[in-house]
């Protein structure tokens, strides 16, 4: 079974469009989708509608997602994306406001290799940013794989002999990752709509479970036409700004 494996897509379709040709292209059997459908970007209905459209084998809601469908308050958000997070809670259609309140809570467990959440496998919210983080994280997952986002960060922690190391972030964010049978593993494949290591470029992973191997991809998309779809709806400059420095 191949997977693609989507997170923080942040209502930027472009990115979205970006990533499912370049994932098609190579092949997969089924998507799944790790939360963040909207927030900061401008088109929230179109990217949901192409979600819908995938059938993801497995999704989770992402905390914008929780904020913009109403379940949840933005009291922890700056107030840029407190803003991004009513316009969008605005703009969205009534069937999609519902579509995402109705959205799972992670972790869910996919298969005997592999599980979903957003934040962290004990909590939807929790950020996992270095070792000290993941420990947790990979003491608390029921597979050998937990992926997650949240971060906009991709990163693969491995847990072997009580002992966790980091393999590749930032400028080593793709490649090909072989899973060994005797570890467990935290990936972040990065976030499609809005990264924040430093390459602009839309990030998204494809999962081999009969190789036991993750690759990681960055695509290019027209972040030009994005940006001018944020300033046309009168979102931040920042939101616009920061697409192309990939923070």
């Amino acid at each position: 079974m191949r997977y693609l494996v989507l997170t923080d897509i942040h209502a930027n379709l472009e990115a979205m469009e970006a990533c499912l040709a370049d994932a098609t292209s190579r092949g997969y059997d089924h998507a799944l989708v790790l939360g963040d459908l909207v927030g900061y970007c401008a088109d929230p209905n179109a990217v949901i509608e192409a979600v819908q459209f995938l059938e993801p084998l497995a999704i989770v809601r992402g905390n914008h997602d929780k904020v913009a469908c109403g379940l949840e308050q933005p009291d922890g958000f700056n107030a840029v994306a407190k803003r991004a997070a009513h316009w969008t809670h605005d703009v969205l259609t009534p069937a999609n406001r519902q579509w995402l309140a109705d959205l799972p809570r992670g972790p869910i467990v996919v298969d005997e290799l592999a599980e979903i959440c957003h934040g962290s496998p004990f909590d939807e919210d929790a950020y996992i940013f270095d070792e000290l983080d993941a420990v947790r994280a990979l003491k608390t997952s029921e597979r050998p794989l937990c992926l997650f986002g949240h971060t906009h960060w991709p990163v693969m922690f491995e847990l072997t002999d009580g002992t966790v190391d980091t393999i590749g972030s930032g400028e080593s964010s793709a490649g090909l990752l072989v899973l060994r049978p005797e570890s467990k593993y935290l990936l972040n494949p990065g976030s499609v709509g809005q990264p924040r290591d430093g390459d602009p470029r839309a990030a998204y992973g494809l999962v081999d479970t009969a190789a036991m191997s993750v690759e990681l991809f960055r695509v290019d998309y027209p972040l030009e036409i994005t940006q001018a779809k944020v300033l046309k709806a009168g979102l931040p400059e920042v939101l616009a700004q920061r697409l192309a420095a990939g923070r």
